[in-house]
């Protein structure tokens, strides 16, 4: 792995971090209480499978298990608790980044094993979409900690890309960042609404032109 991936490996503390509603929450050394992980455990299920505003407070407290106080006193609010999911699942991409380029030998190789995550995560039974796109869709207001979480995941996802194609020597690097940020949406929500097999195969193709254009200088990439 290139060092300079290491910028972009996974943080959960943003900026103004004293803000909980809008930044993901920082890491503790001390390990969350059960009754805190078995909520977010729950309202995570829920929230991809049903949708965020489908699924109240009271249906979250009676799948964990516990009582509105403790529920109070973990999250204080649903939106907390909203946002403590998007953290989750920005994690979990990390994770999921990380592995799939730790094998890759060039940049090149980096894209086409994240389009083939794209690929294996969409085609698997239980996809319902883009957990941050399905989140976004879900409030109207672009200010609402919510859609700013999701925001800053995808900061973080198209800063990743950005890093790819630098070293790529692609002469286009952030227009090509926004394509590939495109087909990456066009992917995960045609998956969803389509045939999966068929929309990472279109994903492949797009990833390969996007290659093909790197600099003649880099080919050996």
């Amino acid at each position: 792995m290139n060092e300079d991936k290491a910028r972009y490996t996974a943080t959960a503390t943003w900026p103004d971090p004293e803000d909980r509603l809008t930044t993901f929450a920082p890491r503790h050394d001390r390990p969350p209480a059960p009754a805190k992980v078995k909520i977010l455990e729950v309202a995570d299920t829920l929230f991809y499978t049903e949708g965020i505003h489908t699924v109240g407070v009271d249906r979250i407290i009676q799948s964990a298990r516990v009582t509105k106080a403790t529920f109070y006193k973990h999250y204080r609010s649903k939106d907390l608790l909203i946002v403590a999911y998007v953290q989750r699942r920005h994690e979990q991409a990390v994770e999921l980044f990380e592995q799939a380029r730790a094998g890759a030998q060039t940049p090149a190789d980096e894209l086409r094993a994240l389009s083939d995550l794209i690929r294996r995560v969409a085609t698997q039974p239980n996809y319902h979409g883009c957990p941050f796109i399905n989140a976004a869709a879900q409030f109207s207001d672009p200010e609402h900690p919510a859609r700013r979480a999701v925001t800053r995941h995808r900061e973080w996802e198209r800063a990743v890309l950005v890093d790819i194609l630098e070293r790529l020597s692609h002469p286009r690097v952030e227009e090509a960042a926004d394509d590939l940020m495109l087909f990456r949406d066009g992917a995960l929500s045609g998956s969803n609404v389509g045939d999966p097999v068929r929309a990472g195969l279109a994903l492949a193709r797009a990833v390969e032109r996007v290659i093909a254009e790197r600099s003649p200088t880099a080919l050996a990439v």
